[in-house]
């Protein structure tokens, strides 16, 4: 386990022993966040900035996988990484321009690693190149009413014109979830993945909070240096969802448990 995970744990049973309080509103995030949303079955109970247009990072990669599934090509489908993909910057899971995968395995190095060879190694699947992929994004973006959001890479990194707000980023991964095949992926703590060659990968889910805070399911992280940490985490607990967008948020990890935790205490008293 990693620091930031052992650390992370042990807030998460400090908590669960009742150790930590749930946080009023106005404390909800100490380490501050440029804006955020919290939604307790879909309604909105917290929010600051909400409407702002900020950098997403690789929360973009929510789209990327929507319009991947709603596409309607296979998960077993063949990817050819192009050169292209294969120089992908940031985070990689070290695809080399010629490598054969399945769709299925793509997608999970996109959501899970947060792979950038990964997703446009996708994007030019679907699409055929990344311009042509982020049109479509656009196009999916305003069929869902997100008024603040505008892309123009799929896979998150920092340009002038590509923008989201906590609120619409709420809304697009609520789409996001109700496919059976996302929910399935961004809940996974680990995922095996190969090249059709044989080529293996251990892909171990970024978001922290999967696997240590009690009933999460997901979803993603995001971080570059014009959009800091960024995280859209949800979990559900006896009936009750929760589902949180945080935006250049410098303590993510500490701010969401404490931030779920409030959460699922406000749905408890209001019933």
């Amino acid at each position: 386990m990693s620091k930031l995970g052992l650390r992370l744990a042990l807030l998460v049973l400090a908590a669960g022993a009742g150790l930590a309080a749930a946080a009023p509103p106005e404390g909800l995030f100490p380490g501050g966040a440029a804006a955020y949303v919290v939604q307790v079955d879909g309604r909105t109970v917290w929010s600051r900035e909400a409407d702002r247009a900020l950098a997403p990072a690789s929360l973009t990669k929510i789209m990327t996988a929507l319009v991947f599934l709603e596409s309607g090509m296979a998960l077993d489908g063949v990817v050819t990484v192009s050169a292209s993909a294969g120089r992908a910057t940031g985070s990689r899971l070290g695809l080399k321009a010629g490598e054969k995968m399945r769709a299925g395995d793509v997608l999970a190095a996109t959501l899970l690693r947060s792979a950038n060879d990964a997703c446009l190694a996708l994007a030019e699947h679907v699409a055929g190149d990344k311009a042509r992929f982020a049109r479509r994004m656009n196009r999916r973006a305003r069929e869902l009413g997100l008024a603040k959001t505008h892309f123009t890479n799929p896979c998150g990194h920092d340009e002038p014109k590509h923008r989201s707000s906590a609120r619409d980023l709420a809304a697009l991964a609520t789409a996001a979830m109700a496919d059976a095949r996302f929910a399935d992926l961004v809940a996974r703590v680990e995922q095996p993945v190969a090249t059709l060659a044989g080529r293996r990968f251990g892909l171990v889910n970024g978001n922290e909070i999967v696997g240590r805070y009690p009933g999460a399911i997901g979803i993603k992280t995001g971080f570059t240096p014009g959009a800091g940490k960024c995280l859209v985490a949800a979990a559900r607990r006896d009936g009750v969802s929760v589902l949180l967008v945080l935006l250049n948020a410098p303590d993510r990890w500490w701010d969401s448990v404490a931030a779920l935790d409030a959460a699922f205490a406000e749905a408890k008293a209001a019933h």
